[in-house]
């Protein structure tokens, strides 16, 4: 990839939807702004940007194979001159005490030097927030809400303090809220005394956006911060105010129309995106697909595409192997965790490539994991970011796209209101 001058920001994201999340707050501060699907080839050309996002699908991998690949992405990132990096991160802290987050905030705290480092999932625009090391999701502890019956990282603890430490072999401290109230300098002394204590990083509370302009301030201090797109945005407005960026006033929204056919695939078995399905059958066919027989064979992605060929001249349509959570459970049950998700997810992607070759341009896709699987199949090397759809979900334009001029929503799969699938869509032509 070529980029001209120097990166301001490097970021790392541990999933497509976060990184797509990620890559829209900066550029609504002001940050041009690009996502890259890994680490990008040497040939892929880019115009002159503030940011990159490298987008991994590292969540849910093998701890050293995830320190592995955000190395290799941190390399990549420094060579371009990116001084501070961002690991990006869940704003739910989706992770096990295996990992992954802990494994790669100690490999990158390690290759940077730096002696402790911030860490805070809090985004408020979007209901999260942590206050004495706990994170809330709306108004309930993180081990309260829907999280705690995710299929791959079910959330049981809400005390990030606890959760960190035990995936990580440094010591984690707290930064708690009345300390980021006094202001920065009050942040910079709370870490230095318990960098000198030893503790290797620290959870800071976030429950207001200027607790993140103050995290985020702070962050530039160092090499390397670790959150969701909350401190994405703290370090974005750092960046503004210290006139290390000029802001971009211009909106990436436009651009010429793709056409084709549109369609939208959900595979998040969230709370949010299974009521979104329910109001989508409103507005365009849609196929629930048979989870077990998906599990079994190919025959269920060929017939969710014979069904979909059939209407697709006739508008929308959407697929889902979206389920609730007691039939996640009973699916597992029967056909084992891991296999099950890959099943699924190589599903999604088969029907998404076969989509793409029916003439879809526009696609819309739910769930961190299914997405991860349709851009990999699709084979799309990078995004550049459009219109905002719904909070931390963008219009994404394809950059070297094997199919051509393409557009794409990758949504996380708590993100977006009940017409989620209908408002995407009306923003993408």
């Amino acid at each position: 990839m070529t980029v001209a001058g120097r990166l301001s920001l490097g970021c790392i994201a541990d999933d497509y939807t976060g990184a797509s999340d990620l890559a829209n707050t900066l550029t609504r501060s002001g940050l041009r702004t690009v996502q890259t699907i890994g680490v990008p080839a040497a040939d892929l050309a880019l115009p002159e940007v503030d940011a990159v996002v490298v987008s991994l699908k590292s969540r849910s991998i093998e701890a050293p194979l995830a320190v592995k690949r955000s190395r290799a992405a941190q390399q990549w990132l420094r060579e371009r001159g990116a001084e501070h990096l961002l690991f990006k991160i869940c704003s739910t802290f989706d992770s096990t005490d295996a990992g992954n987050i802990g494994p790669v905030m100690d490999a990158l705290r390690a290759d940077s030097g730096d002696a402790i480092v911030l860490v805070t999932p809090a985004f408020p625009e979007t209901g999260r927030t942590v206050y004495q090391g706990n994170l809330f999701v709306g108004s309930v502890p993180l081990n309260e809400s829907p999280l705690r019956d995710h299929p791959l990282n079910p959330m049981h603890d809400s005390n990030l303090v606890r959760v960190l430490a035990r995936q990580s072999k440094n010591k984690i401290g707290l930064v708690d809220l009345a300390v980021l109230a006094r202001g920065p300098d009050a942040v910079r002394a709370r870490l230095s005394d318990l960098a000198a204590k030893g503790f290797g990083a620290a959870i800071a509370d976030a429950v207001f956006e200027r607790d993140l302009e103050t995290i985020g301030t702070v962050a530039l201090d160092h090499r390397v911060s670790v959150g969701a797109s909350g401190i994405g945005l703290g370090l974005a407005r750092a960046l503004v105010g210290a006139g290390r960026v000029k802001p971009e006033v211009s909106s990436t929204s436009s651009g010429e129309a793709v056409g084709g056919s549109a369609a939208c695939l959900a595979g998040s078995c969230s709370q949010a995106t299974l009521q979104q399905i329910a109001r989508a059958e409103q507005a365009m066919p849609v196929l629930r697909l048979e989870a077990d027989q998906v599990v079994s064979g190919k025959h269920e992605a060929r017939r969710a595409l014979a069904w979909a060929k059939e209407r697709l001249a006739q508008g929308p349509v959407l697929i889902a192997s979206s389920s609730t959570p007691d039939q996640v459970a009973a699916l597992q049950s029967r056909h084992g965790r891991d296999a099950a998700g890959h099943a699924i997810e190589q599903a999604m992607a088969e029907i998404a490539e076969g989509l793409v070759q029916s003439g879809v341009r526009r696609l819309v896709v739910a769930g961190g994991e299914t997405s991860g699987a349709v851009v990999d199949r699709l084979e799309i090397p990078g995004f550049l970011v459009g219109a905002e759809i719904a909070p931390g979900v963008p219009v994404l334009r394809a950059v070297g796209a094997k199919t051509g001029a393409m557009l794409l929503a990758l949504k996380s799969g708590n993100f977006g209101g009940a017409e989620f699938f209908s408002d995407a869509l009306a923003l993408m032509r």
